[in-house]
């Protein structure tokens, strides 16, 4: 293995710096940043745009952008009331979603934290975090290594934590993606290894009914034209297994060129979010212009949503002797 590519990136409010670390094979250049341990930038060999959406200014990453392409957690996606069980004891949690739920672990969430680097070369980084004991409520010293490590087409993501408390952990890659280059997402084909999905009420937060995607508009099981529009909204979470499993195949993104994305992860969710209520105006991407609403799709393996409220959803729950482990692999051609 070479030397890694470590250069700086900016600095954020305070001063800490944000490094970018970017990764080769002979297929794939990636860029990932401590801020947020975020997938900055995504290129296969031969195409002459990003994959994902990113920016050049730290300062997106802090405003508009700041879930794009980053992990979320400790629990991503939302948690209804602001507070859940655990081990059978209701916590409280930061609210943080319109003064009553919580959304993506709160302020302290791992999205706005500076990681560090604890070892990286040209294939290869592993960022570490600790989140404190409290942090927007939830309990334990939790100790977190990611990894992400480049192969041929392959990206790999690797992620393990531990704990000294029984507490809750849900983390995501919410990177958003456009096979195509700038401009509507619309026009991909999409295929998705779900067959039932998390019903959502008016607030977006999950009833605990799981439905089966038949003759839903949610039907993506044999591939087709994904479409999303004002009338035809997706922030859904996909049911793709009732707990972790081995690595499998979830979903699979083709754009009109033909530059493809195959999705694989041990999470038994994937949640599918269309861009439809963000412009990331003023903030501009490598191509110079903001990202428009509907410009991208997210994908983002996890655990089902809101899973510590209901008793029928895969529980999120870890303790300091069941550790969290996430593998999840972007294959691009």
């Amino acid at each position: 293995m070479a030397d890694a590519d470590i250069t700086r990136f900016g600095a954020i409010e305070d001063g800490t710096h944000v490094d970018r670390i970017t990764l080769r094979s002979r297929f794939l250049e990636v860029s990932v940043l401590t801020l947020g341990a975020v997938l900055q930038d995504v290129r296969l060999a031969g195409i002459d745009h990003g994959l994902t959406l990113g920016s050049p200014d730290v300062m997106a990453y802090r405003s508009k952008m700041r879930s794009f392409g980053a992990l979320m957690g400790p629990v991503v996606n939302r948690i209804k009331g602001a507070k859940a069980p655990i081990a059978g004891v209701m916590h409280g949690f930061e609210a943080n979603l319109d003064g009553t739920h919580t959304k993506h672990g709160g302020a302290h969430g791992t999205q706005h934290r500076v990681w560090q680097v604890i070892e990286a070369s040209d294939v290869h980084v592993v960022l570490g975090l600790t989140l404190e004991d409290g942090a927007s409520g939830f309990p334990g010293t939790r100790e977190i290594r990611l990894e992400y490590r480049v192969n041929a087409a392959d990206l790999d993501m690797v992620i393990r934590a531990t704990t000294d408390k029984r507490t809750l952990m849900n983390l995501a890659n919410h990177s958003y993606w456009n096979l195509d280059g700038p401009g509507p997402v619309d026009g991909h084909r999409l295929q998705i290894n779900g067959d039932r999905f998390t019903e959502n009420g008016a607030d977006l937060m999950p009833t605990g009914r799981v439905l089966p995607v038949e003759d839903t508009a949610f039907d993506f099981r044999e591939e087709r034209i994904f479409a999303p529009s004002e009338d035809l909204r997706f922030d859904m979470n996909y049911c793709l297994a009732e707990t972790k499993r081995p690595l499998s195949h979830a979903c699979t993104l083709t754009g009109q060129n033909d530059v493809a994305m195959e999705i694989w992860t041990t999470e038994p969710g994937l949640q599918v979010f269309d861009q439809g209520t963000i412009d990331t105006a003023p903030f501009a991407g490598p191509h110079g212009a903001p990202y428009p609403p509907f410009s991208s799709v997210a994908f983002e393996a996890q655990g089902w949503p809101d899973a510590a409220n209901h008793q029928n959803f895969p529980s999120i729950e870890i303790t300091p002797d069941a550790p969290y482990t996430q593998h999840t692999r972007w294959r691009f051609s």
